[in-house]
């Protein structure tokens, strides 16, 4: 299990981001959660086996490849035992 800190800058508020995050993340059985930042950003939490973890980022990113154009990812070093993924606000 891996838990990570996303967030994506680009054209990624205003376009179904955190909706479509929340499907993907959900539909590959990864818990967290996804918001909107005041700064223009979408910041999230995925919390799920390895391989799950990456192929939800890559399916996330593919899906938005022409709207994403930076990302910071940190990998925490606990795991926060998330019961859903969620969005918030």
């Amino acid at each position: 299990m891996i838990l990570i800190h996303v967030f994506y800058k680009g054209i990624v508020q205003g376009v179904g981001f955190r909706y479509t995050t929340q499907r993907i993340a959900k539909n590959a059985g990864l818990c967290g959660w996804v918001r909107n930042c005041p700064d223009g950003r979408v910041e999230l939490k995925a919390e799920g086996p390895k391989e799950a973890v990456e192929q939800f980022m890559s399916q996330l990113e593919q899906h938005f490849c022409g709207n994403i154009r930076d990302k910071e990812i940190y990998y925490e070093n606990h795991l926060e035992r998330f019961e859903n993924f969620n969005i918030t606000f």
